[in-house]
């Protein structure tokens, strides 16, 4: 199997192996492999020596920044304190100075008492108890030998635990699913005890051996997750759930939270009470044997282990689920199920090979929760085009926080000033909407996104102090305030972005110059000139007196102000290719009148496009060797446009059409994830005989359905395309309600 090794951060370290209840759902003593029986009760010295020895070697040689370690079983307290105590103390001792360890024990609870919490305090133990629900659900399984019930001693020591002084310990409450519980009374036996999560279980099952299903229903373990799920929606999600904070954050594009579900690659490996090294536990329910690797603590290094081919057939991702789950939609949520329950000993292609033994149920659940939560999840930005511009100024606003906090000292009085001055701005009504207006022009995120990056790379944090007041000073003009601002001026002139430039001083000057707000213009006065020197009243849509303002393009018939085209902000080299140089007069012109033609021939053939342009499209901006139907779009803040200045009114047309539509799909992903795994798949696409990854098949499926409204040639296959975009496995609830608008817009 090739793909780099990937390194255990997980290890499960049987401290004994025997338990004080007999459980008849338990995987270890109960399913297919019965190992244990010739297995020491209680790990010794020398295997406890060698394990912390072995993973601090793997830590070190990964450069791990943590190891969760989980103390396990059988049942781990009856190793008795002294024996745990020698395990803490020898993996402290072997982790310090290499990475963080994160000691974590998961028991039953019978034996919990405040002698073993004192030990978990001192080293910082976290402890996860085991409990099926309510005592009814609690006892069908979880009994003594002799059949009596454990309930009551589970409830004491959870309740042990959420003492104050034990509280921090608490890591939640396990419980396995039986359909025959109530899950109403099972949640609310739960949710009374307060833990910090609640972790559901499916009972380990295989194709040989399939779980328990009373009534036949092939989800009906789904019903019963689902039917918690509404009750936890109901009660307000008083707890984290994993399994469903799992899903719901898959269908966002986020990370799997479980083991159990989603794809992420396995990096947990189990360590005997003898010292036997093997593959994750629940391995145990397939054959006798499953979980083997024939490598140990005292001749093997992990590194050893993580190559193992079982060990690797974990860490393929998608690659490593079977040919029916790689189709399906949802395989990004359930991940093709947990590895030992797809466990076929007839599977045509592999006793593994094969989808979850529980894959209806897995597919119900998500699809389930996904039609229970995608108006709630799903970011109303992506229809909602006040919505997009709000989280797009929240988005340039967290940018300009980051920096604040970034910056730090290091910025120096300059900065100090500036960012009080911010505050000074956004006291008055006028002055906040004067600084939102500036914070909401596209090249305004191109200098917070190239500050930040100096910044990391302790660069120039003095340069990007000078540079936040021109933005103050925009947006002090724009609010008319009688407020100065100390800005710095390069090359004899003074740039204010969205407004203009002033020629302030000869060519190669550099120096500082007051702008304040005055009435319907503003005022500059450069510092360190002649005393008696009155300063330059500029008015900002006016050219003269060395002002030069970025030029309006009115827009033919549209009550819309018009974007600006801006050649001069020094941030709009953000473009491949690169930004044009600043147009002369006559450039300038010619330009303007084509896309004003330009404009004008949507306008009539696809006015509801027109429209929405007007309203999105804010800054275009010069390229130079770009062909003249082909737009770009760089790292920018939503409404800019990067477009050639040649070209026919009718290759403009086409340019503005199809980046608008890309500008707006680049706007939606700045602020919510549309899709996740993109490259994962590859899907045919109906104008081209090479397929491509989702992200290109829904930006060109995208564009053509804007270019159809001018030309209905460019709307053949986008039904096909859309087709298979609505079936596709990478879009997320965020990216399925765009889906849904396109679908509706043809």
């Amino acid at each position: 199997m090739t793909g780099p090794l990937v390194p255990f951060r997980e290890v499960v370290l049987k401290v004994h192996s025997r338990c004080d209840l007999a459980c008849d759902h338990c995987y270890v003593y109960e399913h297919a492999d019965q190992s244990w029986r010739s297995r020491p009760r209680t790990i010794s010295d020398d295997a406890i020596f060698r394990t912390a020895q072995r993973l601090a070697e793997h830590a070190k040689t990964h450069a791990l920044p943590s190891v969760s370690v989980i103390l396990h079983g059988g049942e781990p307290l009856l190793a008795g304190p002294a024996r745990l105590r020698r395990v803490c103390e020898v993996l402290t001792s072997a982790f310090e100075g290499i990475a963080e360890l994160d000691l974590r024990i998961h028991t039953n609870g019978l034996q919990l008492s405040p002698r073993y919490l004192d030990l978990f305090d001192e080293f910082d133990v976290k402890v996860g108890i085991s409990l099926d629900g309510d005592r009814a659900a609690n006892d069908r399984h979880r009994r003594y030998a002799d059949g009596r019930s454990s309930h009551p001693l589970v409830l004491k020591a959870v309740e042990l635990l959420r003492q104050e002084r034990y509280r921090h310990l608490n890591l939640g409450l396990l419980c396995t699913v039986d359909i025959r519980n109530d899950p109403h009374a099972v949640l609310d036996a739960l949710t009374e005890l307060e833990p910090p999560l609640i972790d559901f279980l499916l009972p380990h099952a295989t194709w040989d051996e399939p779980p328990l299903r009373p009534d036949g229903s092939p989800t009906a373990y789904a019903d019963w997750l689902l039917a918690v799920f509404d009750r936890w929606e109901e009660q307000g999600r008083p707890v984290p759930v994993r399994i469903f904070s799992s899903v719901l954050s898959t269908l966002s594009g986020g990370p799997s939270l479980t083991e159990s579900l989603g794809l992420a690659p396995t990096d947990l490996v189990v360590v005997e009470t003898d010292g036997q090294l093997e593959q994750v536990d629940s391995l145990k329910s397939a054959y006798e044997g499953a979980a083997a690797t024939g490598f140990d603590v005292f001749s093997h290094s992990f590194d050893e282990v993580a190559a193992h081919p079982g060990v690797r057939a974990r860490q393929l991702g998608l690659a490593g689920v079977s040919e029916t789950c790689r189709r399906c939609p949802v395989v990004r949520s359930c991940g093709g199920g947990l590895y030992t329950h797809r466990y076929d000993s007839a599977g045509p292609l592999g006793p593994f090979d094969n989808p979850s033994v529980y894959c209806a149920d897995l597919e119900a659940l998500v699809r389930g929760i996904e039609t229970r939560t995608a108006g709630v999840l799903a970011a109303p930005a992506v229809t909602d085009p006040v919505e997009l511009a709000a989280a797009q100024e929240d988005l340039t606003r967290t940018l300009l926080a980051r920096l604040n906090a970034d910056i730090g000292r290091s910025g120096g009085r300059e900065w100090a000033e500036a960012w009080e001055l911010t505050g000074a701005i956004e006291a008055s009504e006028q002055g906040a909407r004067g600084l939102d207006e500036v914070l909401a022009l596209p090249y305004t995120r191109s200098w917070l996104l190239h500050a930040l990056e100096l910044v990391r790379e302790r660069a120039g944090a003095v340069r990007v102090a000078r540079r936040l007041p021109a933005y103050l000073a925009s947006a002090v003009v724009r609010a008319g305030l009688d407020l100065p601002v100390r800005v710095m001026f390069s090359d004899g002139a003074l740039f204010l972005p969205g407004l203009g430039e002033l020629r302030i001083a000869d060519a190669g000057e550099c120096g500082t110059a007051l702008v304040r707000g005055a009435g319907n213009g503003f005022l500059v006065r450069r510092e360190g000139g002649d005393a008696g020197e009155p300063g330059v009243v500029v008015r900002p849509e006016r050219a003269g007196h060395g002002w030069r303002p970025l030029r309006r393009i009115v827009l033919p018939g549209s009550p819309a102000p018009g974007p600006v085209l801006d050649d001069m902000d020094p941030f709009r080299d953000c473009f491949l290719p690169r930004a044009a140089p600043a147009l002369d007069e006559r450039a300038a012109a010619g330009l303007t009148a084509r896309i004003a033609e330009a404009w004008t021939l949507i306008a009539a053939k696809a006015p509801g496009r027109a429209r929405e342009m007007a309203g999105f499209l804010t800054t275009l901006t010069p390229l130079t060797g770009s062909a003249p139907a082909e737009p770009s779009v760089g790292r920018h803040g939503a409404g800019a446009l990067g477009i050639s200045p040649d070209g026919s009114a009718e290759e403009l047309a086409f340019a503005l059409l199809r980046g608008y539509r890309r500008a707006e799909l680049r706007a939606f992903c700045d602020v919510t994830d549309l899709y996740a795994a993109d490259g994962s798949w590859e899907h045919r696409i109906p104008w081209q005989e090479e397929p491509v990854p989702f992200s290109r098949l829904l930006t060109d499926t995208y564009e053509r359905m804007a270019l159809g409204d001018f030309e209905p040639d460019w709307l053949e296959g986008v039904p096909q395309a859309l087709d298979v975009l609505e079936g596709a496995a990478e879009p997320t609830v965020h990216g399925k309600r765009l889906l849904d608008r396109m679908r509706k817009e043809m």
